[in-house]
């Protein structure tokens, strides 16, 4: 964080090209690993893992906002070919991390690009397609595409019960956390999902099940007013920023912990289907973590520049 914090994010915009093959090769080498729970998503380095996804979305965001701004600059941010070399650039990576499977994140990066395209002057009527293509999409994708396990994730968000001890398991266990804290919670270590161990993955994806269990509703809801004003804060950042680049970066920036925060949150109260996504700052995970203050560097970034504290010299 401090050493892009340091860096104009100009600099870090011509090195887009550069960053994005890097995170491209990374995102295919990857698929040849040994998957973990399924899923190929992790290099391992003695005992040190890397996620590449995580990182992609940084690129992501760096080189989407530099076609963006050269786009509107040319006047062709709805031009028909601009559009179809922007979409090509961000299926490439969404693509990549579908096929490790990691659906969450490919989601995470839907919802970036989809931010930063709108703020961009996308045209309404590309827009209204969109949502068309979405609402006709997904019933077909769920029909004909969509493999069996990611169906019953579907299917047990809907009704849980009707696979307790097996797909459903995970959201009922979370549930019955979130509600066993009440208001004050039941103690630090002493919640009975999370310390006997019917709570899955009480590090990662269900972190907040964790703390709503054993710290309550009181504290639960701190954590959401914080991640509520951290991402208020990031879009008055993008609407103050000083030119379209910066404030196209603060966009993704924001609109990633939005999606991580959304996602997280919901399933571990049973809105939203389970899909893996951390919550950021708080779950465990090394990638997700200089990935999360990578992007609170580019947010200071871009408001340092506005204020003319930084880079003034």
């Amino acid at each position: 964080m401090c050493v892009v914090v340091i860096l104009d994010y100009e600099v870090l915009g011509k090195l887009w090209k550069f960053l994005f093959a890097i995170s491209t090769l990374l995102l295919i080498g990857v698929l040849f690993t040994t998957p973990i729970n399924g899923a190929t998503s992790w290099f391992n380095f003695g005992g040190v893992s890397l996620q590449p996804s995580e990182f992609s979305k940084i690129a992501l965001i760096l080189g989407l906002g530099k076609m963006l701004e050269k786009a509107k600059e040319k006047d062709k941010i709805n031009s028909i070919w601009s559009l179809i070399l922007m979409a090509l650039f961000i299926l490439i990576p969404i693509g990549l991390v579908i096929m490790q499977p990691d659906y969450g994140t490919a989601m995470v990066m839907l919802v970036i690009a989809g931010f930063m395209l709108f703020v961009a002057g996308l045209d309404y009527r590309y827009v209204l397609a969109a949502i068309i293509l979405v609402a006709v999409g997904v019933p077909v994708a769920y029909k004909y595409v969509l493999p069996a396990h990611a169906k019953a994730r579907i299917d047990v968000f809907l009704d849980p019960q009707l696979d307790p001890q097996g797909a459903g398991y995970n959201i009922i266990q979370a549930k019955l956390a979130v509600g066993s804290g009440q208001m004050w919670g039941m103690g630090l270590l002493e919640g009975n999902q999370t310390q006997l161990g019917y709570l899955p993955m009480k590090v990662t994806d269900f972190i907040f099940a964790v703390i709503s269990e054993e710290m309550g509703f009181v504290v639960s809801s701190l954590v959401v007013i914080l991640f509520v004003l951290l991402i208020v804060r990031g879009f008055c950042i993008a609407k103050d920023a000083d030119d379209l680049y910066g404030k196209l970066i603060a966009v993704g920036v924001t609109s990633m912990y939005l999606a991580h925060f959304l996602e997280n949150v919901g399933m571990n109260i049973g809105l939203m289907p389970i899909t893996g996504i951390p919550l950021p700052f708080i779950s465990y995970g090394g990638s997700s973590m200089v990935t999360n203050f990578i992007g609170l560097g580019l947010l200071l970034n871009v408001s340092g520049k506005k204020s003319k504290k930084l880079f003034d010299y």
